[in-house]
């Protein structure tokens, strides 16, 4: 796709695609223009982030003939689901719930697909609508001058120098548009929490990004901390590979059956949600559980005050979705432990004074939004997590939106990419363009 075709005549009489001296104009970034080697106007749409929610814009946009532009720092699409997932990962949900715009799953495919599977569907996305991002472009600043947007783009130049990669030097381009979507998403990076004496561990000590599988792990003592859907499934790997794993649980959590009696659990509370109150909803699949999984605190794992559903709307925060690992904590074969006081030499000691040594410590901490490092925008996003400040928030001032940020997982996606692109359809024909013809 021609990211750049344009109604000529109506482009040439819009100030924003008037080119402009880089010397006679710099925003307020405070980035020099000296150090700009090329100046790039969109005539529509900057989209930062190829993942699925940048993607799912993207095709869309296409679809309505508006011009845009993919930015992503690395060098493939779906960075995350492709590097810094585990090799047992599946969509925690039905595929039905997890299908971008315009393109279902293969029928052939099972109900909760694999990750080699969806970065497929994925793969296939892009060459069905035409999405060519633009690789190793990582967004370092982008505002708004009360004209258009300035995204200033690094690009380290690289070359194999003797069997190794060698940094020759980066080269900075600015992208100016109209709109920008920010599609970095919740989980742009990992979150490595402090802890004290981590620095005297003499183990190893990795977040669960890095973690690909059991192999090698086999009897030795590995300790997993968090107990979300990450912790969970990678304290069941590391079991299934003959691990010795501890799950730490420092906080209240909703663990649910991913299926009850054959459905869905997620789709049978969304069913039930259509007709019923959020509280009761919560107080019949809290029900369900405790038949179909019993009480998981009695397994050190406690539940909310609040139901799962309401604590997701209240909150944002998931309830886990069990795959195994209960059944490996009731058996024994996983061991459920309290926050971490500290860490000592060999272990560490837990905040009830029990002390244990462990030979490896994975985080299953979480990611977190990258957005306040790089947009200089204070009111639609929040500073402190990088969020919009508005719940389920997809739209702010001057033609920012956010996609992918909702805490609805791939679903939500959908629903963001839609009301955007709807949103920029609309502006667009405001403005008198036509549909851009694809070259």
């Amino acid at each position: 796709m021609d990211c750049f075709a344009e109604t000529e005549g109506k482009r040439a009489h819009d100030p924003l695609y008037q080119r402009r001296a880089a010397a006679a104009t710099t925003p307020a970034t405070g980035v020099p223009v000296d150090n700009v080697d090329k100046v790039v106007d969109v005539p529509g749409a900057v989209i930062v982030g190829a993942g699925p929610a940048g993607l799912a814009v993207g095709a869309l946009l296409g679809l309505h003939g508006i011009a845009y532009v993919v930015l992503e720092r690395c060098g493939c699409i779906a960075s995350l689901w492709r590097h810094r997932t585990y090799d047992r990962l599946c969509l925690h949900l039905p595929k039905r719930f997890c299908e971008l715009p315009l393109m279902p799953f293969p029928a052939s495919f099972p109900e909760y697909p694999t990750r080699d599977q969806f970065l497929g569907y994925l793969d296939a996305y892009v060459r069905e609508f035409g999405v060519e991002p633009v690789f190793w472009r990582a967004v370092i600043s982008a505002e708004y001058d009360g004209e258009s947007w300035w995204v200033y783009t690094k690009e380290v130049v690289t070359a194999a120098v003797g069997g190794e990669k060698a940094v020759l030097g980066c080269t900075m381009t600015v992208y100016r548009s109209k709109w920008l979507v920010v599609a970095t998403g919740e989980n742009a990076e990992p979150v490595v929490p402090e802890m004290d004496g981590a620095g005297r561990f003499k183990g190893q000590i990795m977040h669960s990004s890095e973690y690909r599988n059991g192999v090698g792990y086999a009897g030795k003592k590995v300790l997993v901390v968090g107990c979300g859907n990450s912790g969970m499934e990678v304290s069941l790997d590391l079991c299934n590979h003959n691990a010795r794993a501890s799950m730490v649980v420092r906080d209240t959590v909703h663990v649910l059956p991913r299926e009850i009696l054959g459905f869905s659990t997620f789709g049978l509370s969304m069913f039930l949600l259509r007709w019923l109150p959020v509280q009761m909803v919560d107080r019949l699949v809290l029900l369900l559980a405790l038949l179909v999984i019993g009480d998981t605190a009695r397994l050190g794992i406690p539940r909310p005050s609040l139901g799962p559903f309401e604590l997701k709307c209240v909150s944002g925060k998931t309830p886990v979705l069990d795959v195994g690992t209960l059944a490996k904590i009731k058996s024994g074969h996983i061991k459920v432990a309290p926050a971490i006081q500290c860490f000592q030499e060999h272990g560490v000691e837990f905040v009830d004074g029990s002390t244990e040594d462990f030979d490896v410590v994975i985080l299953a901490t979480g990611y977190k939004s990258n957005v306040p490092y790089w947009l200089k925008e204070k009111e639609f996003f929040s500073e402190k997590d990088g969020f919009p400040r508005k719940r389920n928030g997809w739209k702010g001032q001057n033609g920012l939106y956010a996609v992918g940020f909702a805490r609805r997982g791939l679903s939500g996606v959908s629903m963001d990419a839609n009301n955007i692109v709807q949103d920029i359809v609309q502006r667009w024909h405001d403005m008198g363009y036509e549909r851009s013809e694809n070259k």
